[in-house]
């Protein structure tokens, strides 16, 4: 069974609500996934936005949420979970808002896409601290044994 991302708040290619953006609450969507490899032996979670900060001209990806070191037996994320709600074990890592958590859509113009990348590692990574994407993304090289995506897009709408 292949490894599988979702959402109950939207589609894929749907428009994310605007209660999980920055003209609404703020607050995570709540994810679910199924098909995690019996060999996993962690999860790692990271949306970005490779649009910004104009899609007729993207300069770079905006990093939105990084969680690395989800045990393989979570199922999902709950709506607006706090960090104290995340499963046991899993480590928060910075997005480009320099802060670790969630930080939702705001697109300055246009209508952006923001990919929810599932990763399921073949180890459990070291304590990386508060890991950037990138150093996130450094330490998976080679461990990655799937992998699920969910897109999701957002305009402001004031």
């Amino acid at each position: 069974m292949a490894l599988t991302l979702s959402s109950p708040a939207f589609g894929p290619g749907g428009e994310i609500p605007e209660l999980f953006t920055c003209e609404g609450r703020d607050v995570s969507p709540p994810l679910s996934w199924t098909g995690v490899p019996s060999e996993a032996k962690s999860l790692a979670l990271i949306v970005d936005d490779p649009d910004a900060p104009d899609p007729k001209a993207p300069k770079r990806t905006w990093v939105h949420w990084v969680l690395y070191d989800l045990p393989p037996t979570a199922t999902g994320l709950a709506q607006a979970v706090s960090p104290s709600e995340l499963p046991a074990g899993t480590r928060q890592g910075t997005n480009d808002s320099k802060r670790t958590g969630y930080g939702g859509p705001c697109p300055p113009i246009g209508r952006h896409r923001y990919f929810h990348k599932l990763y399921a590692l073949d180890v459990v990574l070291p304590d990386l601290g508060a890991a950037t994407k990138a150093e996130l993304e450094a330490a998976m090289k080679g461990h990655v044994i799937a992998q699920a995506e969910l897109m999701g897009t957002y305009q402001k709408k004031r």
